[in-house]
This record gives C-alpha cells, sequence and structure tokens, in this order.
C-alpha cells in the first residue's frame, strides 16, 4: 500500500531525481545571498568611511569672501527669524543675498525696512517668472550674477544655522583643488510618525552621499547646506542643462561639477543647518516625488550605484518574507534559521555603521530606530516608485 503523502510535503517532478522544493529553495537562498553580499559591501566598505572620516580643515591662503544666497518664495516668517543669524556669523568676509521671488506675503516690504538693520545682508527683488527655466534656478542664477565673492553658500529660508561658526566652517574645507564642499541638513526633531520617518529618510539619503563623496564618486548634495565657487557654476553653464526641469538645483548640478578631486565634505556640527519638515503626508508626498523623479536625470554611472543599493534592500525583504512564508508552509527549520542569521547579520552590521555614522551627525536619530527605519525604507522604495513614474503632473508654483 503506497504511503500517503503529507499536503505539505513537495510534489517531485517527472524526473524522480528533481525535487522542486528543494529548487525552490535553493532560489530563495541565492538571491537572498546575492542581496544581502550587495547590502554588507556597501555598509562595509563605503558607508564605513563616513563613520571613520577624519576630517581636516583645508590648509591654504586666507579665508576668501562669501556670498551666502537665500531663495524666497512667500516666506516672511521664516526670513524675520533667519536673517538676523545670517548676518551674525562669525567670518571675516561675507555677504547675504536675499533672493525674493514674486512673494506676495509682504517680504518685499520687510526686506526694505529692514534694510539697515543687519549689515551683511542685501537683497534682489525678482517679478518676472520665465517658461524656459524653472524660477528656483532662475533665481539662483541672478544670486550668482549679483555675488560679490567667489564662493557662494545656499541655503533655504526655513533653515537654521546650527552655530554662528556655520560660514567659517563650510569655508574652511575650501583649498585650491577643493571647490565644492557637501554639507548636511538635517530636520527638527517633532512627534508623529511623518516626522520620524522624514528624519530617517533624510540620514539614510546623508549616509549615501556622504559615503559615496568620501569613496571618490559624489553624486548630490542638499541646496539648504551646499558650497561652491561661482567660477564653477558658470564653467558648467549653471542650470543650462537641466534648467527646464523642476528641482535638481543641487543634486543635477553636482552630478555636472563634482569630481573625485573638487569636492569635500564637511561633518562639523558646527556646520550643520536644520531645516523644518513637511507637516502633512500630501505636502511631503509632493516634495518627494520631485526630489525622486530627478534621479532619472543622474549620471549613469550614479544610477548604478544608487539601483544597486535600493534594489539589494528591496531584494532583501521581499525574499527574505518569500522565505519566511516557504519556510513555515514546508516546516523548513534549517531554512528559517538560515534566513534568521542572515538578517541578524544584517541589522548587526547596519545598527553598528549607522550609529558610528549617527554620532557624527548630531545623533539626529535614536538607534532602535535602525531596524524599523530598515523596514519602513523598503516600504518607501516599493511606494514611491510607482508614484515617481507616473505620468500625472501637477503645476508647479516655484521650485
Amino acid at each position: 500500500m503506497p504511503a500517503k503523502i503529507a499536503d505539505n510535503e513537495c510534489i517531485f517532478a517527472e524526473n524522480p531525481s528533481i525535487n522542486v522544493c528543494g529548487r525552490v529553495t535553493e532560489i530563495l537562498l541565492a538571491f537572498l545571498g546575492v542581496f544581502l553580499f550587495i547590502q554588507l559591501f556597501y555598509y562595509l566598505f563605503v558607508f564605513s568611511r563616513l563613520a571613520n572620516y577624519q576630517q581636516e580643515n583645508a590648509s591654504g591662503s586666507s579665508p576668501e569672501g562669501v556670498t551666502v544666497l537665500v531663495c524666497a518664495w512667500n516666506e516672511l516668517e521664516n526670513l524675520r527669524e533667519l536673517l538676523p543669524l545670517l548676518d551674525a556669523q562669525e567670518y571675516s568676509e561675507f555677504e547675504v543675498i536675499v533672493l525674493d521671488d514674486r512673494s506676495e506675503d509682504g517680504t518685499d516690504d520687510f526686506l526694505k525696512e529692514s534694510a539697515g538693520l543687519w549689515p551683511h545682508v542685501r537683497f534682489v527683488r525678482i517679478d518676472t517668472e520665465y517658461p524656459h527655466i524653472t524660477p528656483k534656478k532662475y533665481a539662483l542664477t541672478v544670486g550668482m550674477k549679483h555675488a560679490r565673492y567667489p564662493v557662494v553658500l545656499m541655503t533655504d529660508a526655513d533653515c537654521r544655522p546650527a552655530s554662528t561658526g556655520w560660514l567659517a566652517s563650510m569655508a574652511g574645507q575650501l583649498d585650491e583643488d577643493k571647490e565644492i564642499v557637501l554639507g548636511f541638513s538635517p530636520y527638527y526633531k517633532a512627534s508623529g510618525l511623518l516626522n520620524w520617518f522624514i528624519r530617517c529618510e533624510t540620514f539614510y539619503t546623508a549616509v549615501q552621499y556622504l559615503s559615496l563623496a568620501i569613496s571618490g564618486r559624489p553624486y548630490m548634495g542638499v541646496g539648504r547646506n551646499l558650497m561652491y565657487r561661482t567660477a564653477l557654476f558658470f564653467q558648467h553653464k549653471g542650470f543650462y542643462k537641466h534648467k527646464h526641469i523642476v528641482g535638481g538645483d543641487d543634486d543635477l548640478f553636482m552630478n555636472q561639477a563634482a569630481t573625485t578631486n573638487n569636492t569635500a565634505v564637511n561633518l562639523d556640527p558646527d556646520s550643520f543647518v536644520y531645516s523644518f519638515p513637511k507637516k502633512s503626508w500630501k505636502a511631503w508626498l509632493t516634495q518627494k516625488k520631485r526630489h525622486l523623479s530627478v534621479g532619472k536625470h543622474y549620471r549613469s554611472a550614479n544610477k548604478l550605484r544608487l539601483g544597486l543599493l535600493s534594489a539589494s534592500h528591496v531584494g532583501v525583504w521581499v525574499v527574505g518574507l518569500l522565505a519566511l512564508t516557504w519556510g513555515l508552509f514546508r516546516f523548513d527549520i534549517l531554512l528559517l534559521q538560515i534566513l534568521g542569521g542572515a538578517f541578524v547579520l544584517r541589522w548587526l552590521v547596519q545598527t553598528l555603521v549607522l550609529q558610528a555614522i549617527n554620532k557624527r551627525l548630531d545623533r539626529t536619530l535614536a538607534w532602535l530606530s535602525f531596524i524599523p527605519m530598515d523596514f519602513a525604507l523598503f516600504v518607501y522604495y516599493v511606494g514611491m516608485s510607482g508614484l515617481v513614474f507616473s505620468k500625472r503632473k501637477k503645476k508647479v508654483t516655484w521650485r
């Protein structure tokens, strides 16, 4: 009498030597191994460089004059707080130019009335919008042309420098070879899931662009805290190559101009610039969709590096969940042990490396956040991929 086959046992193919269940397990483990290898490579050989980075001020001639550019569109209340902080920067020679782009909230009157309060601050009013270039890129280009000094430092109206040494710290990384300085710009902490995730995503993005810059592969900066020479801007014809693309005034220009030798990273806490995050999921999603859509215009090599990182992140979770389901279905203890070991190893390496970086970046996250952040980023990558490639276009009022 033939033995009864249990419901959860595997069915053999026509060739009895081929075990279908065994093949499925092998395939799952093979993919898991590939994705895990890519992830560990980034953490151990790329991100760890940021954790161990030894920063020194560039040696060279006397400090160069710096122009701080602030683009503002209806930012009256933010400018009231920001401008005194910028004027109080402790630096030998600098100016602040507020680029008032068609504001209708009283910014123009405020700047005219306050012109004498801050000796380093002046402003340029922009009254016209042009169809061939996005408003913020046009405003920044105007600022570059009005700059009195050979170095510009960008920030936004809703940002706040961590100290009066922000400008000096950023300028201290420039020398004859270094024409670009990438700064860190975290978000203020507040209650709620949205704020937590914004801070997580911002932290992880900074881990990527700062680590890759230190590794000699710079690809982006953030316009809230970014410095470079005006000569570099005009050498690359400014934003001409992507003047019609919404966003990218920071990362697309870095894709053009940043090289292994001309880019410096600043991890000095005095150089950090804090910003106020979006308060609604709708506003944040609109912002992130714009940011991520710019990525398809990156150089191919940069898209490959970032694509491998995000794909392996998603892959580890997708294969891990499939393997977990398969292992529970088959009661395959060995598969579950291997799966558990793989995730524990990844989370251990991830936590150690990210916590070391977190200490360098002013502990903007609690170390207990890293594992839930890992899953949240997986959901984010999957969800945002559909939004980024959707064809629906919304009217852009600024940016």
